[in-house]
Order: C-alpha cells, then sequence, then structure tokens
C-alpha cells in the first residue's frame, strides 16, 4: 500500500486538485447556472498562492486561505456584472473570463513571470492537508445537496419562475453560485501550486476548462458523487492509456463522445439507476407476511357468548 502510494503520489494529488476544480463546475450546473470561471479561478488561486509564498513569504495555508478569499470576492464581482446572462450566453462570458485570466498571466511581466510562469514556489504544505482541505469540501457539498437547502437548490435550478413565486431568493442563490464557484476554483489552484511547486499560462485557459467539464459531463452533473467519479476516471485514464501510444487521444475522445450522447446524466446517473432496480427487485422477491393469528377469546367469554345466545326457557315457551 505504502509503495503504490509513493509510485503514485502526482496522480493522487492530481485527482485531489482536480476533484476540487470539478465542483467548482457542478456546484453552479447544480443551482442553474451555466458558468465556467471556477477554471479562471483556479488560475487566480494558483498565481496569487505562488506569489504570496515566494515575494511575501507567507506560510503555504495562510497563502491558499487569502488565495481564496480573493477569489470568492471575484467570483462574486463577476456574477453581479454578468448576472441577468443565461444558458450560452453566460457560458461565453465566463469563458472569456477565465481567457483573460490566461492574458493576465501572459503579460504580468516579473510578477506572474510571464510566458515562462512561477517556480520554486516551496511551502509547508504536504498531501495530507490536500486531503483534509478535499474532505471538508466534500463534506459541505453533500451537505448541500440534502435536506432544506437540497430542495431549495432543485427549485432554483429546474424552475427558477416556480422557485421565485414561492419565496425563494433565486438572485442570491445565483449569486452564491459565483461565490462558492470563485472559492473552489481558487483552493483548486492553490492546493496545485504548493505540491507541484510551479504555475505556468499552459497550466491554465481552455484546456482546463475542457478538462473540468469533461470530468462533470462524464461523472455526473447532479451530485458531488459525480464529480469524485469524473476527477478519478480523467485523472488516471491518461498513464492507463499510455500503453496504447499514438492512438490515446482517439480513445479519450470516443469515451467522452460516448458519455455525452449514451449517458446524459454521467456514470453517476447510472449507477442510481442500477441501484434503485436492484432495490426493487429486491422488494419484489421478498415473501409477503403471514396474516396474524386472531386472538383466542378466554374459555368464561366463549361461555358467556355461548349463554347469551341460547334463549331462555320462558322465552321458548
Amino acid at each position: 500500500m505504502i509503495s503504490f502510494y509513493d509510485t503514485n503520489l502526482v496522480l493522487i494529488q492530481a485527482t485531489l486538485s482536480g476533484l476540487i476544480l470539478a465542483l467548482s463546475i457542478q456546484v453552479p450546473l447544480r443551482m442553474g447556472v451555466f458558468s465556467f470561471a471556477g477554471a479562471g479561478s483556479y488560475g487566480i488561486g494558483a498565481y496569487l498562492s505562488a506569489i504570496l509564498v515566494l515575494r511575501q513569504g507567507f506560510n503555504g495555508l495562510v497563502a491558499i486561505a487569502i488565495a481564496v478569499l480573493v477569489a470568492a470576492a471575484i467570483g462574486l464581482l463577476l456574477g453581479l456584472l454578468i448576472f441577468k446572462l443565461n444558458g450560452l450566453y453566460l457560458a461565453m462570458a465566463t469563458v472569456a473570463f477565465d481567457l483573460i485570466i490566461s492574458v493576465i498571466a501572459i503579460n504580468g511581466g516579473e510578477l506572474t513571470g510571464a510566458s515562462t510562469g512561477l517556480y520554486g514556489v516551496l511551502a509547508d504544505f504536504t498531501t495530507g492537508h490536500m486531503f483534509v482541505l478535499t474532505v471538508v469540501v466534500l463534506l459541505l457539498v453533500a451537505f448541500s445537496e440534502r435536506g432544506r437547502l437540497g430542495r431549495r437548490v432543485d427549485a432554483v435550478r429546474d424552475d427558477p419562475e416556480l422557485a421565485a413565486s414561492l419565496g425563494i431568493n433565486v438572485r442570491r442563490y445565483r449569486l452564491v453560485a459565483f461565490v462558492v464557484s470563485g472559492a473552489l476554483g481558487g483552493l483548486a489552484g492553490g492546493m496545485n501550486v504548493m505540491v507541484r511547486t510551479a504555475i505556468g499560462p499552459l497550466d491554465i485557459g481552455f484546456g482546463l476548462i475542457v478538462l473540468a467539464l469533461t470530468m462533470i459531463v462524464v461523472g455526473g452533473s447532479r451530485s458531488w458523487k459525480g464529480a469524485v467519479i469524473g476527477a478519478v476516471i480523467f485523472t488516471w485514464l491518461p498513464d492507463v492509456l499510455a500503453v496504447i501510444g499514438e492512438w490515446q487521444e482517439l480513445v479519450y475522445g470516443v469515451i467522452v463522445a460516448v458519455a455525452a450522447v449514451f449517458l446524459p446524466r454521467g456514470l453517476y446517473g447510472v449507477i442510481a439507476d442500477v441501484t434503485k432496480w436492484f432495490g426493487r427487485k429486491r422488494r419484489t422477491r421478498a415473501p409477503a407476511p403471514e396474516p396474524a393469528p386472531e386472538p383466542t377469546k378466554p374459555d368464561s367469554l366463549v361461555s358467556r357468548e355461548h349463554d347469551s345466545r341460547v334463549p331462555a326457557r320462558s322465552e321458548v315457551s
């Protein structure tokens, strides 16, 4: 077990940061907000964390915390600016935001390292810290899918007009989606740069958007479990497909295309449907409970009932 951990440490770290990145796209989608701003927030979190460690000597966790707060604030500002957009227009606006972050990183001069990026980001931040932060995020996201809050989120996504008529502040929920997306994206970028010790313009941008969206499409966008499935698959799949050489990209593309066409709810949706089907089969096969025997009456009560049914001698005469 220890040898597996040591051998695949880079993939484990990439899985944890990729999972948080996928959640930065999945959470807004679950609220009906078609936003890719989490990828841009990833770049903000990565570069800001690296700058705070390299230029200011901040502790790794403190640098990540500041980067998360800044990314969340920028997410809120972005949400206020493009709040009225929906669907494809909203998606294009957030893609433009991500590309702007890439341009700033390339043209940031010494602050961002320009086209070469920032290197040697050494901080006291370990894989254990990544794991703890990821578990905390998963618990919070899982809580948001349950109970009253989960029902409100579903209502905002499925029918905003009906949700508003029920007294739900749809605008507030949509802004929260941008804030959460920014915070999660910033966290993913900050964690990744701390363990990789480097960040460059090629690590962010359109490719990051495609990766995060692929994780959600294949894994499933309706639950955090879909983000987990997608992050695991698309972090480890390239390594598994390395044996087929130049055919790797073709197989990768076929998997994504098949999932998008035949699995609209992702792999988690298939798993949930199969689980429900087996549950129904188990309930149908269960034997019907035998009827409980009627309680026997005491002999004294039976004799009294018998005497009451026998007419008196005077009545017969």
